[in-house]
């Protein structure tokens, strides 16, 4: 007895100085472990750099909190997980999980109205259990702010079509990706100069209001007119050659010789260009008269040769699709007796990169995106050039072009059409990014105005080229105020525009380290409700009668063998 008491004090002895060695060493040298197969908790290197970068205190403050259904507890923890990981590197990650709408005192309709002043938007979902449907108002949206700097993050991922269940596995996967964007906005002083060009009939900053809003978080961003360069190119394209970054959206009104050549000049010096560009003259608000009918006519804005130049052509045909976002139309007797019916408009096509179809969805400018609203798209063809060329977005399978001129009509909704309508076309690129030395497209040709420093040859560059303009173009509300790019008010469906150029504006700049966190996969298992309704006795005993009846069955062995032991 003795020798074996000895033996039990020198184990413990042991045991308690290996924790207490454990417990020292945890002090000099961190490590966690993730045990998850997808590697869910494993931070990327971007993301571990911006984590470990606040040297004072950096609070998120989450609107999660509240008696959620299955699938957005599901986001509440994956949120809080992964909050709690940022926290484990950086104690000065502060965050907290609130509910705006259930303060004491609060006025909600008050807080509601605060909230959408900054942005942030209610999601209506329907929850259904067991067969009864209830609906629930969720804010799925998050605040980070440091210092004096502060950025909204969006957690869930609305897609047009998608099941909450679907939706909430696609927000997962983006949740590290938009936490480090949301970081790094907060933390990270700017440095890279956007222009947006004007003077040839662009969109006007309310229309583009939302996107410029985002850009100015990261970036300077500032309006670079080409008026002045019929009075001195030269110095405009001295100046331009400042910014890094020139973003050109829905020009309507054509480009002379030597604005061409400014814009030439400035991507074969190493520029970086954003085209969102119409090749049609056609716009949804031209359609909304009397008649509900308008004619589509090419548009020329005098960049065929340049365009062709760099490597890609723009048709001026429009786009039909199947695949297709909803328009809101009114029906029946005007008065008191209109009625708002949706229907399918095919010139609107709903684009989503399809890794089936095109290697250029697996790019981390696209993957992982949802669906993505465009109109009145025009076709691009890409040409042999020596440019290396990616297709980003193209359309379905089901999609034909329309040459113009031709009549556009809201009728046209009750068009019927089958899949022999579309035999022969289908994946029409809409997007393309192009990388490698582009070639002047005054290359062996006399220069609109001399330029001493001409190159006919660039450097390593790269565009991006988008052929609708309204895809940049977010809506106004009935105070004439933007609203989200991506939002439509009318069907109230969330699109994923505003992600899609951002992203565009930031691989363009070279920010790729956190467009590569989108690449990350997360096989997020969800409970099949379907086959749980349909056998719900059986899925309870397995969750909970399961568990007891085998503790208890070790209970009665564990007591038996022991009675059995010490009976002798």
């Amino acid at each position: 007895m003795k020798a074996g008491k000895k033996k039990s004090i020198k184990q413990l002895i042991i045991t308690v100085i290996v924790l207490l060695a454990l417990n020292f060493a945890g002090g000099y040298y961190f490590k966690r472990f993730d045990l998850t197969q997808d590697k869910r908790y494993t931070l990327s290197p971007v993301t571990l750099s911006l984590v470990e970068t606040p040297v004072e205190p950096l609070y998120v403050d989450v609107f999660l909190e509240g008696d959620f259904p299955g699938e957005f507890k599901k986001l509440q923890n994956e949120t809080r997980q992964l909050l709690e990981e940022f926290k484990a590197y950086n104690d000065n990650i502060v965050f907290n999980f609130v509910n705006p709408l259930d303060e004491e005192g609060v006025n909600e309709e008050q807080v509601m109205a605060d909230l959408y002043k900054i942005g942030l938007t209610p999601l209506n979902i329907s929850v259904n259990d067991k067969g009864k449907q209830t609906q629930e108002i969720v804010y799925p949206w998050a605040i980070v702010n440091y210092g004096n700097k502060s950025t909204t993050v969006q957690l869930l991922k609305n897609q047009m079509g998608a099941s909450t269940t679907e939706m909430v596995v696609t927000s997962v996967q983006h949740l590290e990706y938009a936490f480090a964007d949301a970081i790094n906005k907060v933390i990270t002083e700017k440095q890279k100069k956007v222009a947006v060009i004007k003077g040839n009939g662009e969109m006007r900053e309310m229309f583009i209001a939302d996107l410029l809003q985002e850009v100015r978080e990261s970036y300077f961003i500032a309006p670079f007119t080409l008026d002045s360069v019929a009075a001195n190119p030269q110095k405009t394209l001295t100046d331009l050659k400042e910014y890094d970054l020139a973003i050109i959206a829905k020009p309507t009104e054509r480009f002379s010789e030597e604005e061409k050549e400014v814009l030439d000049q400035y991507i074969m010096n190493g520029g970086k260009t954003l085209w969102m560009v119409d090749a049609v003259q056609m716009d949804m608000d031209s359609l909304y008269n009397e008649n509900g009918t308008t004619l589509a006519y090419p548009r020329d804005l005098n960049l065929r040769d340049m365009f062709f130049k760099y490597g890609f052509r723009l048709n001026p045909d429009i786009i039909k699709d199947e695949m297709a976002t909803p328009i809101q139309l009114a029906t029946g007797a005007e008065g008191s007796s209109t009625q708002y019916q949706q229907y399918l408009w095919r010139f609107s096509p709903f684009v989503y990169p399809d890794t089936t179809v095109y290697k250029g969805a697996n790019h981390p400018i696209v993957k992982n995106l949802g669906g993505i609203k465009f109109e009145f798209a025009n076709p691009i063809d890409t040409l042999k050039n020596g440019i290396k060329k990616n297709v980003l977005l193209s359309t379905s399978r089901y999609s034909k072009p329309v040459g113009t001129p031709t009549q556009i009509s809201l009728s046209m909704v009750a068009q019927k059409t089958s899949p022999a309508d579309y035999e022969g076309f289908g994946y029409i690129p809409v997007s393309v990014l192009l990388e490698g030395k582009f070639h002047s497209v005054y290359e062996n040709r006399v220069l609109p105005f001399k330029d001493d420093t001409y190159k006919s040859v660039g450097k390593e560059n790269k565009m991006i080229i988008i052929s609708d303009g309204d895809i940049a173009k977010n809506q106004l509300d009935s105070q004439y105020r933007p609203l989200e790019l991506g939002y439509d008010k009318w069907t109230k469906n969330r699109y994923d525009n505003k992600e899609f150029v951002m992203n565009c504006i930031n691989y363009l700049l070279d920010d790729t380290g956190l467009i590569n966190i989108r690449s990350k996969e997360v096989n997020l298992p969800m409970l099949d409700k379907e086959k749980v309704y349909a056998d719900y006795t059986t899925a309870q005993f397995i969750t909970v009668g399961l568990p007891i009846l085998i503790l208890l069955v070790f209970g009665i062995l564990f007591t038996f063998l022991r009675k059995r032991k010490y009976s002798k």
